[in-house]
């Protein structure tokens, strides 16, 4: 559950200690509802001004008084008296008064991307829409479309946001889920669950997006693990749908589903595989028997045993998904993925230069106590705006600090990147004496994503032929749970991507995930080496590579084909053969 969605539903976060984004969150929600009420385009200005100085703080606002909160740049005695209020009391009393003036409907549509507050204001006053299920009627009815300043494409925009959302509303990142999952590992071993216990399903296979975590315990007691389950403070049993071997519900603070399996002990091997298997793996065919058929006909020792009864390769459970996981076995021996520690420095991240929170030095030192042995720093290019992106002065002092560092903190390396848009064209930001003076660049899209299959692959192609393109960057331009990905055709820039020497990027933050793992297999196979990526914007979020990791073993990526597993001395002489 969001930050929205626990003050929506009045819940109280007295205890909970509020950091500078859920802070920033709380205003940002209470600059919405005042702009749907119609306050002046000055005050709404105020807050977001105070957002973005927050947002650029490295010290915790908890951490200040509320003298010190008042001395911070663009906040101000009003703004800090609703941040101390909000830290004592877990929503500052306005925020709370004014959530009561709009229906509760209208605080989730602000969610949508592309509808405003602005917009939600006239639909809420000239169609009476409160709420997200009256909006997609509307747009069903086409009366969206008759509002002005709205229109047929606004309308299709809007509900084709609104259907993605609702498919997927069940669902969570790997990443939230993956914390909840360790909240229950860490209850089990306080209170010794039965061994052996396993997490299985999509948790096991790592897949992006969860629908619910599943666990396989084996155990001759039933009721003594019931009671265990029935005994856990932050899960909410679902009596209807618990039955005699499967305990169901929910965690308190979320809807993320859970499903406790109880099977007897001899049995745990060949349930354990069943349940952590997809149905597409699970229907394989081999000597006229599926997967499924063998792993009933007995109890088996391992689920090793299972592949071995058909004479097949061992499947990892990550690749059980019914996706070229035999073809993968048979020429990528498991001990060749790349692990975590085999990544040798950081590629992709942002600074203060352009919309990251910590400077370059913090970023490199970050990257540098994380045992890395370079950084490739690529703010943001020019036409990138919205997120301070670089004009070429500033690129040239950057490389100028970028110099200095490298001296002081030697043998550690910051390479000179840019993160170079994707213009309409297909053409790079910057013009090529600018682009020579990077080390690489990473060419992404990051507007214009409204884009049929055939404009968005030969949009990412012309950027690929570019001879100063290093690596392409998030390639479907997704936002898992938010924003669909653009259609791509994906033979034909894999194929662009292996003809012209270009990397293509697993960009590891949570949100977006992609190079998409199914897509990974097929690019290595044309020799295209991957770069795993974090594309953090502030320290924390340098660690978000674990999840590339994941990502990328989950596609069979080995690690002689992952760029960032080369020392600072060969990642340097690959940057420098790649330039034109």
């Amino acid at each position: 559950m969001n930050l929205f969605s626990c003050l929506n539903l009045g819940i109280n976060l007295n205890s909970i200690a509020l950091d500078n984004q859920e802070i920033i969150r709380q205003i940002k929600l209470y600059a919405s509802i005042l702009e749907i009420q119609g306050e002046s385009s000055f005050k709404i200005r105020s807050y977001h001004n105070a957002i973005y100085n927050i947002d650029k703080l490295e010290q915790s606002v908890s951490e200040l008084s509320l003298a010190e909160l008042e001395k911070l740049p663009g906040i101000g005695k009003a703004i800090a008296a609703k941040i101390h209020d909000a830290q004592v009391n877990g929503i500052f009393r306005q925020l709370k008064e004014a959530q009561e003036t709009v229906p509760p409907g209208i605080i989730d549509m602000l969610e949508i991307d592309g509808l405003g507050a602005k917009k939600i204001s006239i639909l809420w006053q000239e169609l009476g829409i409160e709420d997200t299920d009256q909006l997609l009627q509307a747009c069903e009815n086409d009366q969206i479309a008759q509002v002005k300043g709205f229109g047929a494409k606004t309308q299709e925009n809007i509900k084709q946001v609104l259907l993605f959302k609702l498919a997927n509303s069940d669902k969570f990142r790997y990443a939230d889920a993956e914390k909840l999952s360790l909240q229950l590992e860490e209850y089990f071993r306080e209170f010794h669950l039965p061994e052996p216990n396993s997490l299985c399903g999509q948790m096991r296979r790592r897949t992006e997006l969860i629908d619910r975590i599943e666990w396989l315990i084996a155990s001759n007691d039933p009721d003594a693990v019931y009671q265990l389950l029935d005994s856990c403070d932050f899960l909410q049993k679902d009596e209807q749908k618990t039955g005699l071997f499967a305990w169901r519900g929910h965690f308190k603070a979320s809807r993320l589903r859970v499903e406790f399996r109880i099977c007897r002990p001899e049995q745990f091997a060949s349930e354990l595989f069943i349940l952590s298997a997809s149905s597409e793996h699970l229907r394989y065919k081999h000597e006229n028997q599926t997967l499924l058929q063998i792993a009933h006909q007995e109890n088996f020792s391992s689920e090793e045993a299972i592949y071995q009864k058909l004479n097949l390769p061992y499947i990892i459970p990550e690749w059980r998904e019914g996706h070229r996981e035999f073809e993968m076995a048979q020429t990528i021996p498991s001990d060749q993925l790349v692990h975590l520690q085999d990544i040798q420095g950081i590629l992709h991240a942002h600074s203060t230069y352009s919309d990251g929170k910590h400077s370059l030095e913090t970023m490199a030192l970050a990257c540098k106590e994380l045992g890395y042995s370079y950084l490739g720093i690529s703010d943001h290019s020019k036409s990138a705006f919205y997120a301070n992106g670089l004009q070429e002065h500033r690129v040239r002092a950057q490389h100028q600090e970028i110099d200095a560092l490298n001296e002081k903190l030697a043998p550690f390396k910051i390479f000179k990147g840019i993160e170079s848009d994707i213009l309409a064209d297909g053409s790079l930001d910057y013009e090529p004496d600018v682009l020579k003076s990077f080390d690489f660049v990473i060419a992404s899209i990051h507007s214009g994503l409204k884009m049929n299959e055939e404009k968005a692959t030969q949009r990412i192609i012309k950027a690929v032929e570019n001879p100063f393109t290093t690596i392409l960057g998030h390639v479907s331009g997704r936002i898992l749970l938010r924003r669909e990905a653009y259609p791509l055709d994906y033979p034909k820039i894999i194929d662009a991507c292996a003809a012209n020497g270009v990397s293509i990027e697993i960009n590891a933050s949570p949100w977006r995930l992609d190079l998409d793992w199914r897509w990974v297999y097929e690019a290595q196979e044309k020799g295209i080496i991957i770069s795993i990526n974090p594309d953090a914007h502030e320290t924390e979020g340098i660690q978000d590579v674990y999840y590339g990791v994941q990502v990328a073993r989950k596609g069979g990526l080995k690690r002689q084909s992952t760029l960032n597993t080369l020392d600072s001395r060969d990642i340097a002489q690959y940057f420098l053969q790649k330039k034109p």
